[in-house]
């Protein structure tokens, strides 16, 4: 499964925009749009963001946390991990939280149509996923392509792949390498940066 993730497309900033112009037009956008933001900003995998509660997110003081805990039990090969919210990320979800009038903090932090208890499963979380895209005409996209997203530009921004494993939750760097897109245009950039020492 890893291995399809690594072949998943990287979103370009069109592909997010349009992404996130669709969510806006339909029901439940908010939800939808933290969703969809959770995976590309935080890189989340599907299945972490279907188990997310409620206390999870939410200080006792009714703030955001700054960061998330996955357990060992909780993540895809037992490898536990902490989550960073950014500020934007944190803003998002305080504004969903806060239409939440009946929302408890062992509540899921989102819900189905079936009611405030009623979770995703991580099945039909990639299913929503995959017909967002589909919907939104993004093609070649797929539940993994947030998280493949989030790692391509944090490496992008010249993050070391060390801390890009450690974000992702994996033990093996390889693992990570895999999972970014490198085009032409960061080759270029990297060479001229080289070039700079000689000069």
């Amino acid at each position: 499964m890893e291995n399809d993730m690594a072949q998943a497309k990287s979103l370009t900033q069109q592909d997010i925009n349009t992404v996130l112009a669709y969510t806006a037009s339909r029901s439940n956008a908010v939800r939808n749009r933290v969703m969809f933001l959770l995976t590309v900003l935080a890189g989340l995998r599907v299945s972490e963001v279907a188990q997310l509660t409620i206390a999870d997110v939410r200080n006792t003081d009714g703030t955001v946390k700054s960061q998330v805990f996955l357990s060992s039990e909780r993540v895809k090969h037992g490898h536990a991990r902490t989550v960073f919210l950014s500020t934007q990320l944190q803003h998002e979800i305080a504004q969903y939280l806060a239409a939440q009038d009946t929302a408890q903090d062992d509540y899921p932090l989102f819900h189905t149509l079936r009611g405030v208890r009623k979770a995703f499963t991580a099945s039909t979380l990639t299913q929503h996923f995959h017909y967002l895209y589909r919907r939104a005409r993004v093609f070649g996209a797929s539940s993994h392509s947030g998280r493949r997203t989030f790692l391509t530009n944090l490496s992008n921004s010249g993050i070391s792949v060390f801390v890009l494993a450690s974000l992702a939750g994996h033990k093996n760097i390889a693992t990570t390498q895999r999972y970014v897109t490198v085009n032409d245009e960061q080759k270029r950039r990297a060479v001229d940066c080289f070039s700079l020492l000689v000069a």
